[in-house]
């Protein structure tokens, strides 16, 4: 069983194709003995396509957030590549298992962006259709998703199919018992699945030297027996390399593949948090520097893969698609209290049927009140 152990365990270093100032760099000797290359120019600049119309988007939704639109918004700018390389590289069969945080990951997934919005708007539970996306709601409560993720996984693969599912956890949730659970259970079960944790360095106000002790969170799947990897998450290039390979892993039957990306949560944890009172502005300004769509963006234009006529046909689309945003989002939704009882039971309850007539009759003498309290119109007005 020992000989089996350097097989499971990530690079010592975390994988890295391009450094921050957009240079192409050799990868290590364990990454290139593991088939991390560069993807081709035509796959990077997919990826640097979504995450520039993805940050618009990002920053869109912050703005609605500010204008009472949205009853909160968990910004993803800074784990641009994280969110959006992975997502892209899924076969529409594939699941995907998202977290509070990664709205920009369903809009590269192809979700309406309005209906990405319509949970955090409180307006229903997911305003996408989970069943003909392949994507499972947005989870709020700290890995619960991954359970699920682990057990579609294994019922791709008792179906015979080559898909995967893809789950998406921050460092917190490897915290709980939900996380390790899903691992074990991917791992007995030689489940096709693959978890990217997006280590941020904090579980909100949380940073994770208080979280773990271990060298990094990609060593925990040693535990389980699940091979993994450790990448640089600010590079969408190393990003697509490693997944990639997760996803050729899984889809092969070798079972789960764990991967840490290692990244920067540049806003807040919420437009509710007060990120100032648990990290410094030197740390932020450090993380700025690695911004992954530069980063992408600078590699791609020292090759003449991209020029300013593209840049700027990105930015205006992605333009485009933050003016329809605000135009649709700031239609008032129209809301039905009946809609309460929709989609509890396939065959609602006697009891869930004596609460539905109580709320219409509540609704009937609400709007019995109010006309009778109207004052009645003179002749003249009645003309």
């Amino acid at each position: 069983m020992m000989s089996k152990i350097p097989d499971l365990l990530p690079c010592a270093q975390p994988v890295q194709l391009i450094a921050p100032d957009g240079a192409a760099v050799e990868p290590s000797d364990e990454a290139s003995a593991r088939g991390y290359a560069m993807p081709p120019d035509d796959d990077l600049l997919a990826v640097w396509r979504a995450m520039v119309i993805g940050r618009r988007f990002d920053a869109q939704a912050t703005a609605l957030t500010k204008q009472g639109r949205l009853a909160v918004y968990p910004s993803s700018r800074g784990q641009d590549a994280c969110q959006v390389a992975p997502v892209l590289e899924l076969k529409d069969s594939d699941w995907f298992f998202p977290t509070y945080r990664d709205s920009m990951a369903l809009v590269a997934r192809g979700i309406d962006p309005v209906k990405v919005l319509t949970l955090l708007r409180g307006d229903w539970h997911c305003g996408y259709d989970s069943a003909a996306t392949r994507t499972a709601p947005q989870c709020t409560p700290l890995a619960t998703q991954a359970v699920h993720a682990a057990g579609a996984a294994d019922g791709l693969r008792r179906r015979g199919t080559d898909g995967v599912a893809l789950c998406f956890v921050g460092d917190g949730a490897t915290s709980e018992g939900d996380f390790h659970e899903a691992v074990n259970f991917a791992g007995v079960f030689n489940a096709p699945v693959v978890f990217l944790v997006q280590n941020n360095g904090y579980a909100i106000s949380v940073p994770l030297a208080k979280q773990t002790k271990a060298p990094a969170l990609s060593y925990k799947g040693i535990g389980y027996g699940v091979r993994a990897e450790q990448v640089d998450g600010n590079d969408a290039a190393a990003v697509l390399a490693v997944t990639r390979a997760a996803y050729q892993h899984a889809r092969s039957g070798k079972g789960p593949f764990l991967i840490e990306a290692h990244t920067y949560r540049m806003e807040a944890h919420t437009n509710a948090d007060d990120a100032t009172r648990y990290r410094t502005t030197e740390e932020v300004d450090g993380w700025t520097g690695q911004d992954p769509i530069v980063r992408l963006q600078a590699y791609l234009v020292a090759r003449g893969a991209l020029d300013d006529a593209r840049i700027e046909e990105v930015r205006a689309q992605g333009e485009s698609l933050a003016a329809d945003l605000r135009a649709r989002m700031n239609a008032e939704p129209v809301v039905d209290p009946m809609e309460l009882f929709a989609h509890v039971y396939a065959e609602p309850t006697p009891q869930l049927r004596e609460q539905a007539q109580m709320v219409q009759r509540e609704l009937a003498g609400s709007a019995s009140a109010a006309g009778a309290h109207l004052p009645t119109p003179t002749k003249e007005e009645a003309r």
